[in-house]
């Protein structure tokens, strides 16, 4: 289908989702996040593709919120645009791909809460991520449910309750993000990181993924009672197999989902 807020690109298993909205810095507006739901709910049924890049066109990554339409509108407004926003962030988790964020420029509220959900995340040296709502009396409180799980308590009260940005050293230092490239070196960062993961199973890496949000919130007993079917599951599996027997023999593995 035809997206007005959106650029896919699928190439060689590998899809590339451009927030385009770069005249108002990709801000994530109802629609475009309805658009962002609807591209990712397809990918994740596409068996041919292995990793998901999501980035923004024009000169930052996103913005956050699309403010503009958030004035004077009513709750049930309010409550179908979080409502969506959370869908999209629980999708990118659940989806059998990993996603990478692509970052550049500013990643702010909803926008670093996006780089916060994607699996991966790469970013230009000088990006810069915070969660300003406070700023503006608006709370950063769904932002923070990813940001909290991907940098722990007392930083990510820092970054809610003074709205100060911060960089992109910071931000790999605290966990926010997993490389930090120089600009023009961004791209290639991130087609390095692609290139090591789409070297394996397509479908060993989904059922890893799985089992890694289905136990990451989870006591330590329920953890290992939420992936020990899994591991035995994995155990059986063609490409499981092929993989030890390819590793025995000291050859490369041929995977079934290849």
């Amino acid at each position: 289908m035809g997206y007005r807020n959106l650029l896919i690109e699928p190439a060689d298993g590998v899809a590339r989702v451009t927030l385009n909205r770069p005249e108002r810095r990709n801000a994530l507006s109802l629609q475009l996040l309805g658009e962002l739901h609807t591209a990712l709910a397809d990918i994740a049924s596409d068996a041919n593709t292995g990793v998901v890049v999501i980035e923004g066109a024009g000169p930052a990554f996103s913005a956050g919120h699309d403010l503009s339409e958030m004035i004077g509108r009513d709750q049930a407004f309010y409550s179908e645009l979080f409502d969506r926003c959370s869908e999209v962030m629980m999708l990118v988790q659940a989806m059998p791909q990993p996603v990478i964020a692509k970052v550049h420029g500013v990643a702010t509220a909803a926008g670093c809460q996006l780089v916060a959900a994607c699996d991966l995340a790469v970013a230009a040296a000088n990006s810069s991520f915070a969660t300003p709502g406070v700023r503006i009396g608006l709370f950063c409180s769904t932002p923070m449910v990813p940001i909290t799980r991907a940098i722990g308590r007392k930083r990510a009260l820092e970054m809610l309750l003074t709205g100060e940005p911060i960089d992109a050293a910071t931000a790999l230092s605290w966990g926010l993000i997993n490389r930090v490239a120089p600009g023009p070196e961004l791209e290639s960062a991130v087609e390095e990181l692609v290139a090591q993961i789409t070297r394996y199973s397509r479908e060993v890496i989904a059922m890893g993924k799985e089992a890694f949000y289905s136990q990451i919130d989870a006591s330590q007993t329920r953890a290992y009672a939420v992936t020990a079917p899994i591991m035995i599951a994995n155990a059986s599996h063609q490409d499981a197999q092929e993989g030890m027997k390819a590793f025995l023999d000291k050859r490369d593995p041929k995977w079934g989902s290849d």
